[in-house]
């Protein structure tokens, strides 16, 4: 009689033996969730996927370990990066979260106000969800806002100066920056890339971010419009702090110690309902 052999199969490329088939599909499950959502907290996978926060911590751990995607204070994001998503990109994503910052923020503009509005695909959610106003003076260092007001409205627009930055129609630089400082308006509505854990407002872009601080210096009162994806990403260049902001706009309960911080400066909060 031939000597029985027991044959050992290997796991599969990529997976441990101690990490099964549904620990693997559970781990895909949350990256692709992230690279949708560009941020989600613990709590939300958790319930996604039926399991214990511990749980979902420790494949936290292991993903950002493999350089699969960033660990954060409360969820997780997308990997660190000097550059931004492809505009094309961040027009989509997000989508009906932004449009449901852009309402409310549009219920917080009183007729006749005048306005900033910066560059951004949240702002340019704003702009659509202002188009029902009566009598607004939007002054813009956007064309896509611009274009979408002047093709909906009478409102009076101005449209700063500057170098236009072909992938998503900003106008940035040094003119942009005089033509804010000659105007004192109601309200600036800024968008922003990234709120660090201690809201440090945080961007891509050096000449952006010149124009959002002349806004901030120039408007009586500044709403920042934020989804939940921009809390835990870490761009390279300083805009400022979420203090300086009469009131933020998002999505979704922002982090504790974002909310204790906006609490202890004065700064209102308003999160935006399905």
């Amino acid at each position: 009689m031939a000597d029985s052999v027991t044959v050992l199969s290997a796991p599969p490329l990529g997976r441990t033996a101690a990490e099964p088939a549904s620990v693997e599909a559970r781990r895909d499950g949350i990256a692709s969730l992230v690279r949708q959502r560009g941020f989600v907290p613990i709590e939300a996978l958790a319930r996604q996927f039926g399991v214990t926060v511990q749980t979902i911590r420790r494949d936290l751990n292991k993903m950002s370990a493999e350089g699969r995607l960033e660990r954060y204070h409360g969820g997780a994001g997308l990997p660190s990066s000097v550059e931004n998503i492809d505009y094309s990109m961040r027009q989509v994503m997000n989508l009906a979260e932004k449009e449901r910052i852009a309402r409310l923020v549009a219920a917080h503009v009183p007729a006749h106000a005048s306005l900033f509005i910066n560059i951004g695909t949240t702002t340019e959610a704003v702009a659509r969800a202002l188009v029902g106003h009566q009598d607004l003076r939007v002054i813009t260092n956007n064309l896509n806002v611009a274009t979408t007001l002047a093709n909906a409205t009478d409102f009076k627009i101005i449209v700063t100066g500057g170098q236009v930055r072909n992938r998503d129609n900003g106008l940035i630089g040094p003119v942009a920056c005089d033509t804010i400082g000659h105007f004192r308006v109601d309200f600036g509505i800024i968008g922003i890339s990234g709120i660090d854990a201690d809201g440090t407002l945080l961007d891509f872009d050096y000449d952006e971010v010149r124009v959002a601080q002349a806004i901030l210096r120039n408007a009586r009162q500044t709403f920042l419009v934020v989804d939940h994806s921009k809390f835990g990403r870490r761009p390279m260049v300083r805009m400022g702090s979420i203090t300086e902001v009469a009131a933020v706009f998002s999505d979704e309960m922002l982090p504790p110690a974002i909310r204790t911080l906006l609490a202890d400066h004065g700064v209102a909060l308003h999160v935006a309902s399905h």
